[in-house]
């Protein structure tokens, strides 16, 4: 990953940590994947998976990226490309499961504190568990529990431009 030092360390890691810390699920869609899981959660990620796909502003790409249903600005929005890996498209946000748990990786919401202030003040107010969050991934260990309404409004926050923007702001050097 050339020129993940030089550009911002931390974001990169973030990407790298997602790929090689998690549960691998070989698929090649979004149908394969959640095809993988156990059928107890498959009901349970696809509402996850929809919520983010129907709730998103016009313009991300659905793929998969870094073994996940991933959410990107496409090479043909954004030539330039993630930093990290310029061929690539830029990631937004991804949905996972794991060994014990759903996630949910939301790049804007590490990028942007005010947002990340927004979700973690709204959190409790629409879900019975503590939140579980790191810098971008959210973890969901109860699934009865997810806030699908927070969730979807946490979607429709950032267009591709304003993420285009932030990401430019914070991680292009």
């Amino acid at each position: 990953m050339k020129g993940c030092k030089k550009l911002q360390p931390f974001f990169c890691h973030i990407i790298i940590k997602i790929v090689f810390c998690c549960m691998k699920i070989e698929a090649q869609s979004v149908e394969e994947y959640i095809h993988a899981l156990e059928s107890d959660r498959q009901d349970v990620y696809k509402k996850l998976y929809n919520t983010v796909a129907s709730n998103l502003p016009k313009g991300f790409t659905a793929c998969m990226q870094y073994g996940f249903p991933s959410f990107v600005v496409s090479l043909d929005d954004y030539p330039a490309g993630y930093h990290c890996t310029p061929n690539t498209p830029l990631p937004f946000v991804s949905v996972g499961a794991q060994k014990n748990f759903l996630a949910l990786y939301h790049m804007g919401i590490y990028a942007n504190p005010d947002l990340m202030d927004w979700f973690v003040t709204e959190y409790p107010k629409h879900a019975k568990s503590k939140l579980d969050m790191g810098k971008s991934c959210i973890r969901f260990k109860r699934i009865t529990d997810i806030p699908f309404d927070l969730i979807a409004d946490l979607m429709k926050r950032m267009t591709v431009k304003e993420w285009i923007h932030i990401y430019e702001l914070n991680f292009k050097k």
